[in-house]
């Protein structure tokens, strides 16, 4: 599963606007199964579409299993959506399903937050992008900002894998585990393209800190650029070291960070780490056009990755994850460009002397923040030395 593996075809999708069509496209020609991971599906325009792709190839005798993680579904997806699903012979699961709505703690964090078509084993989906409207989101305009990849070939192989592994964990782990029919996927894996990629999951048993290793090696062997874009950036002290250590052997570093406010708390920490990676030559830009979901990056322009990982506690300590990791000059390229237009286009670079000059309050704001969530995160169990 570690391993770069060639002959794929790897096709970048930009915001629903491609994804969702690519998508409904394919599971309209599905013939045998459609597997669906989501951390939300919503009962909106877009997840309206996709759900009646979902009950046509019910309906049509193929074997269509969703997969939604109960917390990030719940204020989205109706009752009258599940039960039409239901109803039509999709295989509608909650993964984590709260027993004991009112007790909290690192249990409760565990969340499905990847996001994995698979269908009939021949094309697979993965990325950041939710069944959910570019536009379901209070108060925003420009649709928000994601991608996910189309791929066929060898890689199908490590993300049947997965799918099926976690399928057997939940027939386990759920209480109506005799529901719960066995996952076969045979996947496709002829050679079909020429792009080296690998699979990557970040889990809590084999796989706990895999997707972090994967960007730490890519950021040790970095010597012309490395470009990172991401939604929720509250990154530990190795991987801001990487970071610093890629500009000191003449690297242009540059974060493409969420400008809105969407989680108070996670925005305030993140910007008390800007000293730091300002002082260090890595340059910042925040992005205010629209919300931006992005969980992408490129190294060099020939190495790239698209998944649901953000470079956070939630996402390296606690989560299920899982991102394509490329090695292709044409796809980092093309994700590049993708990237400059961000920039170009509702991103404002971070001054590092204006920031230097800021008020008082807003240092003990942005430090008090990032002390009360690196205590939140030793509290949940994990080791404050790396974060």
């Amino acid at each position: 599963m570690q391993t770069f593996i060639g002959g794929n075809s790897v096709t970048l999708l930009r915001n629903g606007e491609e994804y969702f069509p690519a998508l409904i496209s394919a599971i309209e020609r599905a013939t045998c199964s459609v597997y669906i991971e989501t951390y939300i599906f919503a009962d909106d325009r877009s997840g309206a579409s996709v759900a009646d792709a979902l009950v046509a190839a019910a309906v049509r005798g193929a074997d269509v299993r969703v997969l939604v993680d109960s917390f990030g579904t719940k204020p989205y997806m109706t009752r009258a959506l599940a039960q039409r699903l239901r109803a039509s012979g999709v295989l509608l699961v909650l993964y984590r399903q709260d027993v004991f709505p009112v007790t909290w703690g690192r249990a409760r964090l565990r969340r499905l937050h990847r996001k994995l078509v698979v269908i009939d084993g021949r094309f697979a989906f993965v990325g950041g992008i939710n069944i959910i409207d570019d536009m379901n989101t209070p108060g925003q305009t420009p649709p928000r900002i994601d991608f996910a990849v189309r791929v066929e070939g060898p890689i199908l192989l490590p993300i049947t894998t997965a799918v099926m592994r976690l399928w057997r964990v939940l027939r386990i782990a759920q209480l109506d585990s005799p529901m719960l029919a066995p996952l076969e996927l045979a996947p496709a894996v002829q050679p079909c393209g020429a792009v080296k990629a690998k699979f990557v999951v970040r889990d809590n048993l084999r796989f706990r800190r895999q997707i972090e290793l994967a960007y730490l090696a890519a950021l040790r062997i970095a010597r012309t650029e490395v470009v990172i874009a991401n939604a929720y950036f509250l990154p530990g002290i190795r991987f801001r070291r990487a970071l610093i250590d890629a500009v000191s052997r003449g690297a242009n570093v540059t974060l493409i960070l969420q400008a809105r406010v969407e989680f108070r708390l996670l925005r305030y920490a993140t910007r008390a780490l800007y000293g730091q990676l300002l002082a260090g030559g890595v340059n910042i830009v925040e992005y205010d056009r629209s919300f931006l979901h992005a969980k992408v990056a490129v190294v060099d322009r020939s190495w790239a990755t698209v998944g649901s990982s953000n470079i956070d506690p939630f996402s390296l300590l606690w989560s299920r994850e899982a991102n394509v990791f490329v090695r292709d000059v044409e796809f980092a390229s093309e994700l590049r460009r993708e990237l400059a237009t961000l920039e170009e286009n509702g991103g404002h670079r971070v001054d590092p002397k204006t920031w230097a000059r800021r008020g008082l309050t807003e240092r003990i704001l942005n430090w008090c923040a990032y002390g009360l969530a690196r205590a939140m995160t030793g509290l949940l169990g994990a080791s404050t030395s790396r974060w």
